[in-house]
């Protein structure tokens, strides 16, 4: 099934949470002059611009980047403030907020000369889109499956390996198969550092992604979980939005609780991020 395009919701509430720690992750990351592979299995456009007839069909962006935007001049937190800035840099005019970078740019920015960069993206129009984006030369662009191409690439060359796992999860299969890659990747790399997004729907099917991880055997597992309101059995949108961070940076949790605590407030009263190790400390 190919059917989702993350243009329909660029820049909502799920962005700010997978991308902020996406880039917390890569901002530790980058504190070791050792070569980083990083890897990402769905990979998107790279770039959405806001003006789009799918971003504007839902205008998603309205209740996640678009309110941290207005108030960025108040957010005193170094980690939000450094994310906000490195968004400035995608804006054709410094001063509006015309696009929305998805991982791919966000990792793209992130590579030095040592790095490299393996983006998977298997919608044929998403990965177009992909292919026309400018990126640093040492991104890759395959089209194909990205949790199929992930096993043919690793080990890797590099002494590090960090990797985004984000699918539509449009098939209830993928929260297992996402199980099998994390669990043949720490097999083959088991220093690797794994970033696994994940849907908090009605449904509750994200609860075989955690059970099949906690009884993997992998031993720091840390979740964190962004709802823009609580559940409801009367709808089936998604009510709130998923992280796991396999082997995280040490750190990793303050860092966020303390930028998060920033975020939720403008995101709506409803609005409430937690944390917690699934596995581990």
């Amino acid at each position: 099934m190919l059917s989702y395009q993350h243009a329909y919701h660029a820049g909502n509430f799920a962005d700010v949470q997978k991308h902020l720690t996406l880039y917390a992750v890569a901002d530790y990351l980058l504190r070791k002059k050792t070569a980083i592979t990083y890897i990402d299995t769905h990979a998107g456009r790279g770039l959405y611009p806001l003006n789009t007839k799918e971003t504007q069909r839902l205008q998603e962006y309205r209740e996640g980047i678009w309110p941290l935007w207005k108030a960025s001049e108040q957010l005193t937190d170094p980690l939000l403030r450094g994310w906000l800035t490195t968004l400035l840099t995608a804006q054709p005019h410094a001063s509006e907020l015309t696009h929305y970078p998805g991982s791919p740019w966000w990792l793209s920015q992130a590579l030095r000369e040592q790095d490299r960069l393996t983006l998977f993206e298997l919608h044929p129009g998403e990965h177009e889109h992909l292919s026309s984006q400018l990126l640093s030369p040492q991104a890759q662009r395959i089209y194909g499956d990205g949790l199929t191409g992930l096993s043919t690439l690793i080990p890797v060359v590099t002494p590090r390996l960090c990797v985004l796992i984000d699918p539509s999860y449009e098939r209830k299969a993928e929260y297992l198969e996402v199980v099998d890659a994390v669990t043949y990747s720490l097999a083959k790399a088991r220093h690797a550092v794994l970033l696994v997004w994940y849907p908090l729907l009605p449904a509750g099917h994200h609860h075989s992604l955690l059970d099949g991880l906690k009884e993997s055997g992998i031993r720091k597992i840390w979740r964190s979980e962004l709802q823009r309101h609580a559940p409801s059995e009367q709808s089936h949108g998604m009510y709130g939005s998923g992280m796991l961070v396999i082997n995280p940076p040490w750190g990793l949790d303050e860092r966020l609780a303390a930028a998060m605590a920033h975020i939720t407030p403008l995101l709506g009263s409803d609005s409430d991020y937690r944390s917690e190790w699934l596995v581990g400390e």
